[in-house]
């Protein structure tokens, strides 16, 4: 389980939001301060922290379906639980999504139900440009020791952010439509760090003017979020 500081997830949620003033003509409206404020006095102080089980290296030995590890999900947030958190902010990969959509989303409900029985709320993570830019679906690679986040990749891989013709392919409104009505998320967070270039790590092999890829991605999947109407923010 990793763990951060004390945090309060208010709206908006990551800065990677506030990019975006509004949607297309047929979106959802945008929240009234006052139905921001209302869903904060109904959530209270949220306190919790970045979760991952102990016994995955990344999103997809996560969600994958040979690798799924709900009895350390539940002993671990078990562990929160008994820190006095209430929220896990918790990574999504498409890739699982595109093999099996049925199973991820069946596995995505096993978790909100161990996450419910320790009186924890969830903050999904849909997309990440963080870290390792080529995922690969399968085995994944053994933890290189003492250093961070040694097997952790992006979502979606490079060969989807830098075609546009390929961001459709993304399990967004598959996920949202699903749990549109679950109260059990407290928020999403569509992208985490869209404009992050992996200087220190894997700069390299990043595409050409990411930031501005991960930009027309993010137009997209402000509009695709808000056109199934979920009633988390």
């Amino acid at each position: 389980m990793k763990i951060s500081s004390r945090v309060r997830f208010l709206l908006p949620l990551c800065g990677a939001l506030t990019l975006l003033l509004s949607a297309g003509a047929d979106a959802a409206p945008r929240w009234s301060k006052e139905k921001a404020q209302e869903w904060q006095r109904q959530k209270g102080w949220l306190v919790g922290c970045n979760f991952g089980p102990s016994t995955a290296i990344n999103q997809l030995e996560m969600w994958q379906a040979d690798s799924f590890d709900l009895k350390t999900i539940d002993k671990e947030l078990g562990w929160a639980e008994g820190l006095g958190f209430n929220n896990v902010r918790v990574f999504l990969h498409n890739r699982p999504y595109q093999q099996d959509p049925e199973g991820f989303l069946r596995r995505m409900d096993q978790f909100l139900e161990v996450a419910a029985k320790h009186k924890i709320g969830v903050m999904f993570v849909l997309l990440d440009s963080v870290w390792d830019p080529y995922p690969r679906s399968g085995k994944q690679r053994d933890p290189r020791p003492h250093l961070h986040n040694s097997g952790w990749v992006q979502a979606p891989g490079r060969e989807i952010l830098e075609n546009p013709a390929r961001h459709a392919e993304l399990y967004v409104q598959g996920v949202i439509r699903r749990f549109k009505s679950d109260r059990r998320i407290d928020a999403w967070d569509l992208i985490n760090e869209p404009d992050n270039t992996n200087g220190n790590s894997y700069g390299h092999l990043e595409p050409k003017g990411k930031p501005e890829l991960a930009f027309q991605l993010l137009k997209k999947v402000w509009a695709w979020r808000r056109k199934p109407t979920p009633i988390s923010p």
